[in-house]
């Protein structure tokens, strides 16, 4: 079977050129009063290049975040006609794949998974240091030679 590395690389170069279009344009361009502070986190081009899953990752600072969420994609999902004109505009393409926008939680997911391993670490630290085992040392360790005195001059 061989390899499409040239469609790959193709495709892997529209999809990053895509979100880095889309970065700038909600960064400086959207006005819409539901998009929040967030970046486009990924672009997932689907293999014939018609339609692609922007994935869009909201800030951590705002204080309900999942309402955050909704209301950028929804935001976006408004704008996605107006998206789509300015991708193509400034891509020079003839035709621009069909976007579906998405909230990314993969970094929530991640910071969560981690705080609950160190809370697991430090779970199973603290009684194996408590442990009687532990804090029994052999003999020969205990006892420790007296260190020579210096000579009194």
């Amino acid at each position: 079977m061989p390899e499409h590395r040239a469609r790959k690389h193709h495709q892997d170069r529209v999809a990053e050129t895509l979100r880095l279009e889309i970065i700038t344009m909600i960064e400086g361009e959207l006005h819409d009063k539901r998009i929040h502070s967030c970046y486009v986190s990924e672009v997932a081009l689907n293999p014939g290049g018609k339609s692609a899953r922007v994935y869009v990752a909201v800030d951590t600072a705002v204080p309900d975040i999942e309402k955050a969420e909704a209301e950028t994609v929804a935001g976006l999902e408004a704008a996605k006609g107006y998206i789509r004109y300015e991708l193509k505009e400034r891509m020079g393409v003839r035709n621009v794949p069909d976007l579906s926008f998405l909230a990314d939680r993969s970094g929530r997911f991640q910071a969560r998974i981690v705080e609950l391993m160190d809370r697991a670490r430090k779970r199973k630290k603290t009684p194996a240091e408590s442990t009687p085992e532990a804090e029994q040392k052999p003999e020969a360790e205990q006892k420790t030679p007296p260190e020579p005195k210096a000579p009194a001059e």
